[in-house]
């Protein structure tokens, strides 16, 4: 009788500091995704692997589902004005696709090496890399906005739009293009604060961004109360409107400073030799995205011969697609700035475990998301058109290209811990090879050549795609990466 009370209390202690440590943990868990959040000051050099992924995936994956939902809300507004409309934004996409390829290039680079320079405890010399970084974002918007405004008609009729487009709806692409200044400081300066360590600013600044836009979207495109009916043009100065906005932030925060990076006045002056540096490292980057912008241009030029509808429902689909992905390449940035950081440190082997560890959870998350669009395919299109024929498309899209979405999180993790390290050279050559050598002429000889129409084209993405996925995942696995200088 004594041994089973004995064994009775012990099961009550037992079961009180298991309890214990259950509340502890979930309230750690709760006090981190605080953290992430409203910004933390830890070394990701030093704290727990897995602290440190939560900690950089939660505000990068919410900045990027704010960047997203500029694309949604704009589809979502400008679907009511009919599918040239839509048209008339998915063919400009494809020139800020170029716009993007730069942008995104530069900060792949800048994100590099502030990680590089935060790693190495030199917040002197991060914060002058920053200042060189928003000069090359001046100068890189200078040609869209130059070719937007004058050559907006032009443009349009070179993708092969339709006469609505040509006499209306190039406007859309006049103030999206002439105004690109906004779009590129954005994206290089939240660069600068992802590679810092200050991912909770740049994902505050895409929350202000997107609650102009939204609100700006309606009332100028459809002219409620006093505003103006301004159609597909409203869409366009509302989103410039509410970017211009989040950079007037940004560059608050960036002489407020936040808790890795400050730039003080006697930095803003040119320093050649980062910016040699930078430019240097930064031509890869912006040659793989360029690359694999431009051969979206030429995937959108098929689907155009083919007809408005396919343009429509393969920009409401890419759209939908890249909402999706948002968790999955937030991750994936959270990877870049921990290997460029661990690497800076000198820790190589912290780097490369915290990249096998973010690819797994992408790859579970993209199987999840993958599940859906097969099943859900032609509900997520009717939410944004009506049309039966552009849902037909948009739905054909999700469905074939979701078959190899659990390939997409080892590619996207994979490529960034390249980028991380500072070797843009090696994704820029891959994605030569598989998106201007294979991708674009499977595509067409699928589509035009052998008549499977868009699905042809929709095939030769699932095949390239899925291929250099499986092979950026084994050079990765060379190690390579690891000795990159910067």
């Amino acid at each position: 009788m004594k041994e089973s009370e004995e064994l009775v209390k012990d099961r009550a202690i037992t079961q009180a500091i298991n309890e214990k440590a259950d509340h502890q943990s979930s309230s750690s868990l709760w006090n981190d995704i605080r953290s992430a959040v409203s910004g933390t000051d830890a070394d990701y050099t030093s704290i727990n692997i897995h602290k440190a992924i939560l900690l950089l995936s939660i505000p990068m994956v919410l900045e990027l589902v704010m960047e997203s939902t500029f694309a949604l809300a704009d589809i979502f507004f400008v679907g009511r004005l009919g599918s040239s409309a839509v048209a008339a934004v998915g063919l400009t996409e494809t020139y800020l696709f170029l716009l993007y390829s730069v942008a995104m290039g530069l900060a792949t680079a800048v994100t590099a090496i502030i990680a590089r320079r935060i790693g190495e405890k030199n917040h002197e010399l991060a914060g002058k890399s920053g200042v060189q970084a928003v000069f090359l974002a001046l100068i890189g918007s200078v040609p869209f906005a130059f070719a937007g405004i004058v050559y907006g008609r032009q443009l349009m009729e070179l993708m092969g739009a339709d006469q609505w487009v040509l006499t209306t709806g190039y406007h859309y692409t006049q103030i999206m293009l002439g105004g690109n200044v906004v779009i590129m400081l954005l994206f290089v300066i939240n660069s600068i604060y992802r590679g810092a360590g200050d991912a909770a600013i740049a994902m505050r600044i895409l929350l202000i961004c997107n609650a102009v836009n939204i609100i700006l979207d309606p009332l100028l495109i459809f002219g409620l109360g006093p505003f103006p009916e301004l159609g597909i043009k409203g869409a366009a100065i509302a989103t410039t409107i509410g970017r211009a906005t989040g950079v007037a932030v940004q560059f608050w925060y960036l002489f407020r400073g936040g808790k890795h990076i400050r730039i003080a006045g006697s930095q803003i002056r040119p320093d050649w030799k980062i910016l040699r540096g930078m430019i240097r490292t930064s031509i890869g980057g912006v040659g793989q995205m360029l690359i694999g912008m431009t051969s979206w241009i030429f995937l959108m030029r098929i689907l155009a011969s083919i007809g408005s509808a396919a343009v429509a429902g393969s920009t409401i689909a890419l759209r939908l697609m890249m909402f999706s992905f948002m968790p999955a390449a937030g991750m994936s940035n959270a990877a870049a700035t921990l290997v460029g950081q661990n690497l800076g440190s000198g820790n190589p082997d912290r780097a490369e475990s915290a990249v096998w560890k973010i690819g797994l959870y992408n790859m579970l998350f993209l199987i999840v998301v993958s599940v859906i669009f097969f099943l859900f395919n032609r509900s997520l299109m009717t939410i944004f058109t009506a049309d039966d024929e552009v849902i037909v498309v948009g739905s054909t899209w999700l469905r074939i290209l979701s078959y190899s979405f659990f390939v997409y999180g080892w590619w996207m993790v994979s490529v960034q811990a390249f980028n991380g390290s500072g070797d843009t050279k090696t994704p820029t050559l891959i994605n030569l090879v598989f998106f201007w050598l294979i991708e674009i002429p499977l595509s067409y000889i699928l589509a035009i050549a052998h008549g499977w129409g868009y699905s042809g084209v929709f095939w030769g993405c699932f095949f390239a795609e899925t291929s250099v996925g499986l092979f950026t995942l084994w050079l990765f696995r060379r190690g390579g990466w690891k000795s990159v200088k910067v």
